[in-house]
């Protein structure tokens, strides 16, 4: 069917919701990259089989066939990570959330809650004795506000007449025919939206200054490079609700005068591309996409550019770059993107979130959206939570929601009941946030005075056997790695404190290397070039001033009271323990334990490469860390 004006748009939404209320029952199974690794293609197959082989039921079917109408959708990501793989039997409103299903589970499903009207206990999320049927009454997922994850885990990811049931293309419609380009710009700069790619620059304030430069070609480029370690959010919306992107895009298109739209994913994002290049397909079959869309004069065309991995490609100008076909490197600014983008044209440069949210706000209004968040960080932010924690998922929260009720009201604290200690936020390029630190709101302006960044929305929780020494030194052995290069401050700089933070790992570390670390640090970041450069540093200062004791302790005990630090290790055995049985010797690799059988046996520490097999291996405990 193609679309050409509006009349056929709200026909085709009208068909759509009619076939979506034909179904007498929906299996959604999570087809998220975290779902996918282990096992949901599995058990979308094995539900796909069952159903067809069902007497009386019928998977693909005219509106008003006889017999029982069963979908099997692959939706989005659903959120709750931690328990994947995950599926969904929607009956109506009432839905049902199993969770770590297994391929063998599935006949069971089908005929108690499919057929059925049965509920197969041993599969639903259980907290202190309670078990949670609907997805809405989990913790987890009950007190999120999700906004650009609405859709995400509820219907089809690659269906775009489930998108349109669901009220997609509504704000594009409203833009088109009832607002004009510089009403809907106003609309985004009243609504406050600052960009959700780490920086927080309004939005709306550069689409107006890209509205209003001379030259009439202008572009509108997504940044889905998302590099963080551990962030995985603007890759759970492209795959999950990939027309909800690319409607922002569209609308920013219009409002902006562009007619050309570049989406930069990352090529380990093959999920996100795949569904992407079909949505943008299956657009241009409809003619949402191309020219005269819904028969007016706006026309736009989406083209998708595959990033090779590199961090330094996330910063706005080295993304540009990379689209046309040069190193990603980035440029001395002046002049910003907004005036020498993309082929040297005025371009709107926005993350895979940002444009996610302006639909709502189209449709809503700013006001509505202003009373979501904090008055400077209106809206919701979406984060990934991972580390040592319980639930570990994708979430969405208002801006002003504290670390508190993140960590233990929705992530459902830390593993095992451990003690908090700190949370890495904003990925390589954030920093640390302490137990002093859970009640503040996390907002834009509230983590600058920690001297941290909300990033892109990256958070590793960590315990009380964490070292933030070691916890540095990752990230900035990142960070060096990462480096293009081009500006010496970076370039050099990183270098040099990863050097100190190993040399001080390692237990070789001098007092006035810390003193070198702080003033190379500060260096790096007031004189490198780009945004990775000037906050690589973020995670070594936070931690200084966090944990200095640490840091001192390192250096001077040259301890590390976590037992992280392998070069800091120190094996005995307790001849009290130990029995003689020999195992440890057998399974030293250097051959550095020796002892008579039925005897205590002794470590040679000039030969032990603090590898720990002994210890794995021991079965009386008599190996001893110090």
């Amino acid at each position: 069917m193609m679309i050409s004006n509006r009349t056929e748009l709200d026909r085709w939404r009208e068909q759509a919701e009619q076939d979506m209320q034909a179904y007498d029952c929906r299996i959604l199974v999570c087809s998220g990259t975290g779902c996918i690794a282990t096992g949901s293609e599995k058990i979308y197959k094995k539900m796909m089989e069952i159903a067809g082989n069902t007497p009386g039921v019928k998977v693909e079917f005219a509106p008003h066939d006889e017999g029982e109408h069963v979908g099997v959708k692959r939706t989005g990501c659903q959120g709750f990570c931690e328990f994947g793989p995950l599926v969904r039997i929607q009956k109506g409103d009432k839905v049902i959330q199993y969770i770590k299903v297994q391929e063998e589970d599935c006949q069971e499903i089908f005929e108690k809650s499919v057929s059925g009207t049965e509920i197969v206990e041993r599969l639903l999320y259980k907290k202190e004795e309670k078990s949670y049927v609907q997805p809405e009454e989990i913790p987890f997922i009950a007190k999120q506000t999700r906004i650009v994850l609405e859709n995400c885990g509820k219907f089809d990811a690659e269906s775009i007449d489930e998108y349109i049931a669901a009220g997609g293309f509504k704000a594009l419609e409203k833009a088109l025919f009832e607002m004009k380009p510089e009403d809907v710009v106003e609309e985004v700069d009243q609504s406050g939206l600052r960009g959700r790619g780490g920086g927080g620059f309004p939005a709306g304030k550069k689409w107006k200054q890209v509205a209003n430069q001379q030259e009439k070609e202008r572009y509108v480029v997504c940044n889905g490079d998302e590099g963080d370690p551990g962030a995985f959010m603007d890759g759970s919306v492209m795959e999950g609700d990939p027309f909800k992107l690319i409607e922002g895009m569209m609308i920013a298109g219009y409002a902006v005068g562009s007619s050309e739209g570049y989406i930069y994913v990352r090529a380990e994002y093959p999920n996100s591309v795949a569904r992407l290049r079909h949505a943008i397909q299956v657009m241009e079959e409809r003619k949402m996409l191309g020219d005269n869309i819904l028969g007016t004069d706006f026309c736009f065309h989406m083209h998708i550019n595959r990033g090779a991995g590199a961090f330094v490609c996330g910063e706005g100008s080295a993304l540009t770059a990379s689209i046309e076909g040069n190193r990603g490197m980035p440029r001395t600014k002046p002049p910003r993107t907004v005036d020498h983008g993309l082929w040297a044209k005025p371009t709107v440069l926005n993350n895979v979130e940002t444009y996610a949210n302006v639909p709502k706000i189209i449709l809503e209004g700013h006001a509505w959206f202003r009373t979501i968040g904090t008055e400077g960080s209106p809206g919701t932010k979406t984060f990934s939570l991972t580390g040592c924690i319980e639930n570990t998922g994708l979430i969405e929260v208002p801006m002003g929601t504290t670390l508190r009720e993140i960590i233990y009201d929705i992530g459902g604290g830390l593993k095992e009941g451990s003690e908090f200690k700190a949370v890495q936020i904003g990925g390589p390029s954030g920093g640390c946030l302490t137990t002093q630190h859970l009640d503040e709101p996390l907002d834009f302006d509230s983590v600058k005075k920690f001297g941290a960044i909300v990033g892109s929305g990256g958070l590793v929780v960590m315990n009380t056997d964490t070292c933030m020494v070691e916890v540095a030194r990752f990230f900035m052995s990142f960070t060096q790695r990462e480096s293009c290069g081009k500006c010496t401050p970076c370039r050099i700089g990183t270098k040099r404190m990863l050097e100190i933070l190993e040399k001080i790992v390692a237990g070789k570390g001098e007092l006035e290397d810390l003193e070198k670390l702080e003033e190379i640090a500060k260096s790096v970041k007031e004189l490198s070039l780009c945004g990775l450069g000037k906050s690589a540093p973020l995670p070594v200062l936070s931690t200084i001033r966090m944990f200095r004791d640490e840091y001192v302790e390192h250096i001077v005990e040259k301890k590390c009271a976590s037992h992280t630090c392998t070069a800091m290790r120190h094996y005995e055995i307790d001849p009290e323990k130990c029995r003689g049985c020999t195992k440890c010797a057998r399974n030293c690799p250097v051959g550095a334990i020796t002892g008579e059988k039925k005897q205590p046996h002794t470590i040679d520490v000039n030969q032990c490469i603090k590898c720990g097999a002994c210890k794995e291996n021991c079965s009386f405990d008599a190996i001893e860390v110090r």
